[in-house]
């Protein structure tokens, strides 16, 4: 099958691609196999939204397993662990090919761990071990978010050899965090006799929320100069957050060390990348995102204007580090207060994943009762 043109572009410029969806139904009809084959998609996120929706809406998909289940008296919490880590290892499954032709760099699907315990450090490490285990594929990630209790639950996770998608990054203070929570987790995986080699880390950073947040402040503002930078914040986020990427992993001298042991450096992935914004391009968070080693996370909605007409800014990341921090001095000018911005949309970042978290209980009780 042919390559749609504009996403091979973008590969080829140093993106993967990887589809932020999944659901039973995609994998079984061959919908997932035919993005790999015709849109150059690399690898597959999900989270607590997309098995909500997926369980919720997919049919008689499910049904079986879950009147199994129910039979075996099986709970919610049990139920859609089985589901969910079924569902990831039949895309682990499918994505093995790309896993093995690229040494492990992509070919990659994430699984997360329940949104309830973000802020509870030896549980989310328990949990991230048992999904691990559970899923059992050596190209699964373990999603753990960015909160306090969350960074060193990375470096925990990552020092027992599992590889992890960081989530709900949204300020570069804390992506530091992350990356350093990342290099001692493999230090201390070297030290316990794992292959570094074995272990990958990306680290999502979302864009799209911050200029929603921002441009909410900048137009109760008001000013001339406020409103002149709305839909600014989220790309210049992005662009100071590679170049951190950019300092930690390619000019600082703890990676080399590691990266002697075969240690990969843990990505920049741009999450959040729909337009929630009309005003703005349907495809500006991955045409302005293009940079070499990053991962662009996609929905349906925006790959699907991409392969139609999305382009290639091969200059949109790289040397715009000095313009990104004047768009940041700009809006501290304009009366923005930046700290409180990526506060709160951490906690809400946090609170819509166990919205939708309850949701799924709530529809998954409900099937169970059913099946019963």
């Amino acid at each position: 099958m042919t390559q749609n043109p504009n996403l091979a572009a973008l590969s080829e410029a140093g993106v993967s691609v990887w589809l932020d969806d999944l659901s039973r139904t995609l994998i079984a009809s061959g919908g997932l196999q035919e993005q790999i084959d015709t849109r150059s998609i690399v690898g597959v996120t999900t989270n607590p939204a997309i098995f909500q929706n997926a369980i919720s809406s997919g049919g008689g998909a499910y049904a079986d397993q879950i009147a199994e289940l129910a039979k075996a008296g099986s709970d919610v919490d049990a139920t859609i662990t089985a589901i969910t880590t079924d569902d990831v290892r039949n895309a682990c499954d499918v994505f093995a090919p790309v896993f093995e032709a690229t040494d492990g760099l992509d070919g990659r699907v994430s699984i997360e761990v329940d949104p309830r315990l973000a802020h509870k450090t030896a549980e989310t490490v328990e949990q991230a071990v048992e999904l691990w285990n559970l899923v059992d594929r050596p190209n699964l990630l373990i999603k753990i978010p960015a909160t306090k209790a969350g960074v060193p639950a990375i470096a925990d996770v990552i020092a027992q050899g599992i590889s992890v998608n960081v989530t709900l990054i949204f300020s570069v203070e804390r992506y530091r965090e992350v990356m350093d929570a990342y290099l001692d987790g493999l230090d201390r995986a070297l030290r316990g006799g794992h292959d570094a080699a074995k272990i990958a880390s990306v680290a999502s950073f979302f864009v799209s929320r911050v200029d929603s947040e921002i441009d909410n402040r900048l137009n109760a503002i008001g000013t001339p100069e406020a409103l002149d930078l709305r839909g600014k914040a989220g790309l210049a986020n992005a662009r100071l957050a590679y170049a951190a990427y950019q300092e930690v992993f390619e000019k600082e001298t703890r990676f080399p060390d590691l990266q002697a042991h075969g240690a990969l450096p843990q990505r920049a992935l741009w999450a959040s990348t729909g337009t929630k914004n009309a005003d703005y391009p349907d495809t500006l968070y991955v045409s302005e995102l293009v940079a070499p080693n990053t991962v662009n996370t996609v929905p349906g909605k925006t790959l699907d204007a991409y392969a139609d007409h999305g382009w290639v800014n091969t200059e949109s990341i790289v040397g715009q580090e000095g313009a990104s921090r004047a768009v940041f001095d700009a809006l501290r000018a304009a009366g923005v207060d930046l700290d409180d911005v990526f506060d709160v949309l951490e906690t809400e970042g946090v609170e819509k994943f166990e919205q939708a978290w309850d949701e799924l209980l709530t529809a998954t009780a409900a099937q169970l009762a059913a099946a019963r």
